[in-house]
């Protein structure tokens, strides 16, 4: 059994979300950082069952309270310590399975999208890989910002999805260029902010249709490491390419996006304006089966595993 320390509390856990970063942890290629557990997973909903009461006050939180909340690692059992910081209620009616699907998205959109990308009400948006578990999570976010969205995905299903979420334009990136598609819907211009899970050849593209002042966030690299691009492109349209991993940061940081979850995203779910998108939900003993829907990519939205009573 886990012990909580110091701003830390015992999560007994009910849903776990599964992440493609967990793929890659079972594969051998993403440890998790120092001092975070090793078993696998990077959000959970439960109830508080013990902790340090200084901090739940703190954060307004109490003992028997559900709960969603992001970790560096350990998700995938009965009971996992998360930082009290990390800890957010769980929105208005959601079941513990929909709560578990929020936290490892939501996070990361809020901190590459809003804080890093910078993106603002009357700007557009580029989502690439749209049916993915980020990629339902911007679009809503983006959309209830005031933002235009548009997305690829890899059929004309998971387009459909992306456009009933609030996308105002889905590019089937198997069949369609990417970024004459852009260029096209945007007479020209181009996005201002690309949300990026591939890097690769996906950088060069990119870069060619972005707008003035444009900003690349690259959050994985699916497509590989390597990248070569047009620099005078981005020194004529001043871009800025960035990028971000979180599961590593401090528990101050991931606090600070805590609190603006809170603040400014969760009234949303009460208003209708974003709503979790669960997939496919298995038993936790079949955690195999869960992993092998994920790199099979015929999702779209969130995996969430369910653990018993």
């Amino acid at each position: 059994m886990p012990v909580p320390g110091a701003g830390e509390v015992l999560v007994r856990v009910s849903a776990s979300g599964v992440n493609r970063p967990d793929v890659l942890q079972r594969k051998g290629h993403y440890a998790p950082p120092p001092g975070a557990s090793d078993i696998p997973g990077l959000e959970l909903a439960g109830v508080i069952e013990s902790g340090d009461a200084d901090a739940l006050a703190l954060a307004g939180l109490q003992l028997g309270q559900r709960v969603c909340a992001l970790v560096a690692g350990g998700a995938y059992a009965q009971w996992c310590v998360v930082p009290v910081a990390q800890c957010l209620p769980v929105p208005g009616s959601l079941s513990d399975v929909e709560a578990a699907s929020l936290p490892e998205t939501f996070f990361t959109v809020w901190s590459n999208v809003f804080d890093r990308g910078g993106l603002q009400s009357g700007e557009t948006l580029l989502v690439q890989g749209g049916g993915s578990g980020i990629g339902v999570t911007a679009i809503q976010l983006a959309r209830a910002f005031g933002a235009t969205v548009l997305v690829t995905a890899g059929s004309d299903e998971k387009c459909a999805v992306c456009l009933s979420l609030g996308a105002q334009h889905a590019i089937n990136y198997r069949s369609q260029d990417f970024g004459a598609e852009v260029l096209r819907i945007t007479e020209g211009r181009g996005v201002d902010v690309v949300l990026d899970m591939v890097a690769g050849d996906y950088v060069a593209r990119e870069v060619a249709c972005m707008a003035e002042d444009g900003r690349l966030v690259i959050i994985a690299v699916q497509g590989g490491t390597g990248a070569q691009f047009d620099a005078g492109l981005v020194l004529r349209r001043r871009l800025v390419i960035t990028g971000s991993t979180l599961r590593a940061r401090s528990v101050a940081f991931k606090a600070t996006i805590a609190d603006s979850l809170r603040s400014k995203v969760w009234p949303l779910f009460a208003s209708g304006k974003v709503a979790p998108v669960v997939h496919s939900t298995f038993p936790a003993a079949q955690a195999a089966q869960a992993h092998a829907l994920m790199e099979s990519n015929q999702h779209a939205g969130k995996i969430v595993l369910t653990w018993e009573p």
